[in-house]
């Protein structure tokens, strides 16, 4: 099937069969096509948490708004963000960079020193605004990728970061909560949107030209 086929195919489940779990092989795939997402200037500020431990999705659900769906789904990939730049996070990662590449190190400091001076100039709040954003892309990227795989999904911003944070630890980690990604596959008999058909802007209203 095309792109476009996949994803008029999917939409966001409203109710997951608990006993239908995705593969390793299918959850590796969807977790590889977020790992290649584009992002600014390459640093991949964010990390995916894969919660599968039914003990982690129960303590999660407290900060749910739809908790059936977070309870019932096989697996919950928490996007979550930097809470900052530094210049020793950006220095790792071109590090990486360089070394992958059999580069010398410190062969982009030039637009590393930049892009230091760019952030240095900002608040954690304002890093962490650029940071989320970053998320997005992924995630768009994952649930092409996950109806591409004929895997259900749900992104999901309504839920209570404090509580997905602190279930996780990701302070600890120099990580904030952006968005969670649920998968699995539906319950047909429970999945209300299932049946409806989808619907969009119309592309004329949709698309502005210039």
């Amino acid at each position: 099937m095309s792109l476009i086929e996949n994803l008029n195919w999917r939409h966001a489940v409203k109710a997951y069969d608990p006993n239908k779990k995705i593969s390793q092989e299918d959850l590796t795939t969807i977790l590889e096509s977020a790992r290649l997402a584009p992002t600014s200037s390459g640093l991949q500020p964010f990390r995916i948490i894969v919660v599968e431990n039914q003990e982690l999705k129960e303590k999660m659900v407290a900060g749910a708004l739809n908790p059936e769906v977070m309870r019932d789904s096989s697996h919950v990939l928490v996007f979550a963000a930097w809470d900052s730049y530094s210049n020793e996070k950006i220095d790792k990662v071109y590090d990486y960079h360089t070394d992958v590449r059999d580069l010398p190190r410190g062969r982009f400091g030039s637009y590393t020193d930049t892009i230091k001076k760019m952030y240095g100039a900002q608040t954690s709040e304002e890093h962490f605004a650029h940071t989320a954003r970053q998320t997005y892309i992924a995630l768009g990227i994952a649930l092409a990728q996950a109806a591409e795989l004929k895997i259900d999904s749900t992104p999901a911003e309504g839920f209570n970061n404090a509580v997905v944070d602190e279930v996780l630890g990701l302070k600890e980690l120099g990580l904030k909560s952006v968005t969670l990604l649920y998968l699995g596959y539906r319950d047909e008999a429970n999945d209300w949107l299932s049946s409806m058909k989808k619907v969009r802007i119309p592309m004329d209203e949709f698309i502005i030209k210039k």
